[in-house]
């Protein structure tokens, strides 16, 4: 299995898998549209980049059948724990997502969590998109979700600013989390640094690189791709996309004309 070419660097976030859980578990915005358009499909569900579960799991708590799929190995055995502790069956598949290789078509397959930034180049998002429409059954549905590139969102200061405040769990102290950003506008790529401090003292520092797409370039991937966009939304509360969005939530259907890839 070959894996995904990035920089190195783009793991740092996601080598500390419980950190990941504590700062991102209690996200659940995503949850009910997903048990949505999962009651409307029939078969198994696939998760693409699942990290630790948290999607996955919660549709697996209400009966679906459903694999979740990620390149990195320390996130799935977090959530193969997590899923063993709740005694659900679920089959969890460590495979680079542009080079998807199950054997079975699906009628819903998403990624949420804002990973299509995770696919920063041309090829890559070309690979990604085409292992989504071999693995959909015709007329099946991709939901995804990325950041929406308002010059808010992209033009952020390249010095220390602070973003949030969590929580940690395991010492009951408050961790207050600061970010440093450069954009490459050339490459419609953010680089980010992620500080946190618990008690006012650095504690650990990333680094990640996301990729973002324009929502007329969007348009013409998906298109380009088999995909008929049925719905595009600022939120997971299906509301309509605007130019002061944060998000764009696209609900994506293969179309039934278009060939394999």
């Amino acid at each position: 299995m070959r894996l995904i070419t990035m920089k190195l660097y783009n793991f740092e976030e996601y080598d500390r898998p419980n950190l990941y859980d504590t700062e991102n578990e209690n996200y659940k915005e995503d949850l009910p549209f997903l048990l949505k358009w999962a009651e409307r499909c029939k078969g198994p569900i696939i998760d693409l980049a699942c990290g630790t579960g948290r999607a996955t799991i919660p549709l697996a708590i209400v009966g679906h059948t459903i694999i979740g799929v990620d390149i990195h190995k320390g996130m799935l055995d977090l959530a193969k724990q997590k899923a063993e502790v709740l005694n659900l069956d679920i089959d969890w598949v460590q495979q680079d997502c542009t080079e998807l290789d199950l054997p079975l078509k699906s009628e819903l397959i998403f990624s949420v969590g804002n990973s299509f930034q995770h696919f920063l180049t041309n090829e890559q998002q070309d690979a990604l998109l085409s292992s989504v429409h071999r693995h959909l059954a015709t007329g099946g549905y991709f939901i995804f979700e990325t950041r929406f590139p308002n010059a808010e969102e992209l033009l952020q200061p390249t010095t220390e600013e602070y973003w949030r405040t969590y929580k940690n769990q395991l010492t009951g102290k408050s961790v207050d989390v600061y970010t440093i950003s450069q954009y490459d506008s050339l490459n419609q790529l953010q680089h980010y640094t992620t500080i946190r401090k618990e008690d006012g003292q650095q504690d650990i520092s990333t680094r990640i690189t996301l990729r973002y797409v324009f929502p007329k370039e969007m348009q013409r991937l998906l298109n380009s791709h088999g995909f008929d966009i049925v719905h595009i939304y600022k939120d997971w509360n299906e509301r309509f996309i605007t130019k002061d969005s944060v998000q764009m939530v696209y609900v994506c259907r293969k179309s039934e004309d278009s060939s394999e890839r």
